[in-house]
């Protein structure tokens, strides 16, 4: 991704959280030159009627993409580390969203 700098200001990705506990999610960019500007044409563009609880706001450029199949990187969750595998675990009723 390329965060070209113009006169509309640089790219910003918008991320919005739908309700407490649920994962964000992307909804689309804008053009701002702060952050705070890029704050209040996401809020106006993408959150009018009050759709999200949380909204986040990252530069394009900051954003980076690897591509599992032809990199370096593995995500690997290695089956001998129990420990990161919360099976042990018994997550209350009440819990919702997660």
């Amino acid at each position: 991704m390329t965060n070209k700098k113009n006169d509309l200001g640089e790219l910003w990705e918008v991320f919005i959280q739908s309700k407490n506990g649920l994962p964000y999610k992307h909804v689309g960019s804008v053009y701002a030159h702060d952050k705070e500007f890029a704050i209040h044409n996401a809020r106006d563009l993408y959150n009018r009627r009050n759709e999200g609880s949380s909204i986040w706001i990252v530069k394009s450029s900051q954003i980076v993409a690897v591509d599992l199949d032809t990199s370096d990187y593995i995500i690997n969750n290695s089956d001998d580390k129990i420990y990161r595998n919360p099976t042990f675990y018994n997550i209350p009723d009440e819990i919702k969203n997660l």
